[in-house]
């Protein structure tokens, strides 16, 4: 199978209402070329799943200033203004979680599990609604998982199968969120003949990547 696609090949995966999954930590390891595609194609009512909104002019805060979002679910929003602000008015509703918490959460979506359990929230507006667990007489908050319908990755290497190997920081929620989403695609740096990566530098196998971008004209 050829995963290799163009562009608005990818950006035609993502349909109005879905939730998207997308890589990055403040911007960095975040699929930048596909976030230009998305904006442009003008996608509408998204929900997003990421560790944060990054900044206004970098990374999935250039979606927020766009209004692509009905929902963000995220460890925080601090470094872009235009997020809070879209909260605040009630335009955009903003699902704060953990941050650990969210990454086990998208863990849990990707390989089958039913939840997690965690004593981080207890107390607080966090357990609000959620069931409390109890093992060994402590309580815990089950956290339930997280799924996309599609994800959008970067990574610095990508053979043509789609295994991924990432420089740094980069690899961050690029490592989990592939296996929670219905379609994955990967932002690829570099693309190399299926054959050539050694090993021990996949750090993503190819069987969790559906499509792979060229990213390298960045």
């Amino acid at each position: 199978m050829n995963k290799i696609i163009s562009l608005d090949e990818a950006v035609d995966k993502v349909k109005d209402g879905d939730t998207v999954m997308v890589g990055g930590f403040l911007g960095v390891g975040t699929p930048e070329r596909l976030i230009d595609a998305l904006i442009a194609k003008g996608a509408r009512d998204l929900t997003l799943i990421c560790n944060d909104t990054a900044f206004i002019d970098r990374g999935v805060g250039k979606m927020v200033v766009a209004r692509l979002f009905k929902k963000i679910i995220a460890s925080h929003i601090g470094t872009n203004k235009e997020t809070g602000r879209q909260m605040l008015a009630g335009e955009t509703e903003v699902e704060l979680v953990p941050q650990g918490t969210l990454i086990e959460r998208v863990r849990a979506g990707g390989f089958g599990l039913g939840g997690v359990l965690t004593r981080t929230g207890l107390g607080t507006e966090v357990a609000n609604g959620k069931q409390i667990v109890q093992v060994d007489g402590e309580d815990y908050l089950l956290e339930t998982p997280l799924r996309a319908d599609v994800a959008l990755l970067f990574a610095q290497k990508v053979d043509t199968e789609g295994n991924m190997s990432f420089h740094g920081a980069t690899r961050n929620f690029n490592v989990y969120m592939g296996a929670a989403a219905r379609i994955s695609i990967v932002e690829a740096k570099e693309i190399i003949r299926e054959g050539f990566m050694d090993p021990d530098q996949v750090v993503v196998p190819g069987v969790f990547i559906k499509y792979i971008v060229d990213g390298g004209a960045l």
